[in-house]
């Protein structure tokens, strides 16, 4: 059982995080400041603290020079998020905006704890220094990068055969121009292949070559990309959509070490090492025979998986800040800082394009940009799939726990329901957002995702007008 410190001024809060905390199987103390978190309790024998930002006598940052090797969940509100983001600078292991629900926070509790336990896993499996080193070209501090670097340094070196496995966008190539560079074969070719993007009829002639003849067209003998290869390193992306033909002929290079060019008699012998990468289950496609099934188990000698954007947690944000400056550089522009909004919209976003989708992001937003410093939630465009409520909907309209007592269990999702559904109709949108600490988006939002239609009330009509 997981032990856990709540660190939190606010009596309501601290209660309704420890109920919900203890629901879900965590071991749970309490504290009101830093003060009484340091001389009531040993903060290294917790496995997380979840602490507010500002706290009475010390802020919650506090805990990051106090609590070692313990991850610290920062909580914050709207206002201060930019605060947050700085924690996350000085050595917190993430941050949640409040209000949040509960879905929300064990989510991001059951993560920082995982990560947590990787990290340990991997420090005690290698030395972190010399294995974990980061790789040029390569952004990203997170535990499952570091293992991701670590695996790269150690295969690089031999000749085996390497399987990238990743979604969309995560940057495989990147992985395979790594393994070469600290390979021995780092003075020889690099050559880069992507399958999907070759005609099926044509790809054979271009990975093994052709002679004069050999088909329509084929006017004169031509060296294929695989004999290109030759002492160096073959990138084979998405080699899940190689023709089950060309999978034979590549199976003879890597049995054989030859490769007979379409038309010719005789073979040739080359020395290639052999990177695919892919992003569908392989093993699903032999057994559905449309992969082959002595090729699969060929090339899976090793097997790097990429992690996607959404489990790398705070890397989404080094990543999305050097994309900043580059793009600025670029146009010849001061470097832009992302808003509060934008900032909660980069790290809450599950981004299925990955780093591809990010940096597209950035880049338009960098160039749409005029007369500001910062990037704001509008200009970064991102799709955040907000269906509006049908208000006739009773299926969506609020619960009717929401009306009871608000001293017995009181969730933090019910808090904020409670506020709304008691000021909506004497406060405006905007005094609302402010008093609940957040942007007008992001109470739309919640608005959405806990059924509390907004009242075209007169006030509000006029705030609109």
């Amino acid at each position: 059982m997981s032990h856990i410190l709540i660190v939190e001024d606010e009596a309501i809060i601290r209660t309704a995080l420890r109920k919900l905390l203890e629901r879900h199987r965590y071991k749970i103390s309490e504290a009101g400041s830093v003060r009484e978190a340091t001389t009531k309790y040993r903060l290294t024998d917790m496995d997380l603290i979840i602490s507010d930002l500002r706290l009475p006598g010390a802020p919650g940052t506090d805990l990051l020079k106090l609590a070692g090797d313990v991850p610290v969940l920062i909580m914050t509100s709207y206002a201060s998020l930019r605060s947050a983001v700085d924690s996350m600078r000085m050595g917190a292991a993430d941050y949640i905006a409040k209000p949040f629900d509960h879905d929300e926070m064990i989510a991001t509790v059951r993560r920082v704890i995982g990560k947590a336990e990787q990290n340990r896993a991997a420090v005690a499996a290698a030395d972190s220094k010399t294995e974990g080193r980061a790789i040029s070209g390569m952004i990203g501090d997170s535990a499952v990068m570091r293992d991701l670097y670590a695996r790269i340094h150690k295969v690089a070196p031999t000749d085996a055969t390497v399987l990238v496995h990743g979604e969309t966008g995560t940057g495989k190539e990147l992985v395979a121009r790594a393994i070469h560079e600290e390979s021995k074969r780092n003075g020889k070719p690099l050559i880069s292949v992507n399958c999907a993007a070759i005609p099926e009829t044509l790809i054979e002639a271009e990975l093994f070559g052709h002679e004069k003849g050999a088909f329509t067209g084929a006017q004169t003998a031509r060296e294929g990309l695989v004999a290109a290869a030759d002492g160096g390193t073959l990138f084979l992306d998405e080699i899940g959509e190689l023709p089950l033909e060309a999978q034979a002929r590549l199976l003879r290079v890597l049995q054989e070490g030859e490769v007979r060019p379409i038309g010719a008699i005789e073979s040739r012998k080359v020395n290639v090492r052999l990177v695919a990468a892919t992003h569908r289950n392989l093993r699903q496609l032999a057994a559905e025979r449309r992969f082959r099934e002595d090729l699969y188990y060929r090339i899976n000698v090793v097997q790097l998986t990429l992690p996607p954007l959404r489990e790398r947690g705070k890397d989404v944000l080094t990543i999305a800040e050097n994309l900043i400056e580059r793009f600025c550089a670029k146009i010849n522009r001061p470097v832009l800082k992302l808003s509060p909004e934008a900032i909660q919209a980069v790290t809450t976003y599950t981004w299925p394009g990955n780093v591809r989708e990010l940096e597209n992001a950035i880049q338009r937003a960098v160039i749409l940009t005029e007369d500001s410093s910062e990037i704001d939630y509008e200009t970064l465009d991102i799709d955040l799939d907000l269906v509006p409520i049908d208000e006739a909907d009773p299926e969506r309209r609020p619960r009717s726990s929401l009306h009871s007592d608000p001293r017995e269990d009181l969730s933090l999702e019910d808090y904020f329901a409670r506020f709304v559904l008691e000021h909506q109709d004497t406060m405006s949108e905007t005094d609302l957002a402010k008093k609940l600490g957040v942007s007008r988006k992001c109470l739309w939002e919640r608005r959405q995702k806990l059924g509390i239609p907004r009242k075209k009330s007169k006030r509000t009509a006029e705030e609109e007008a």
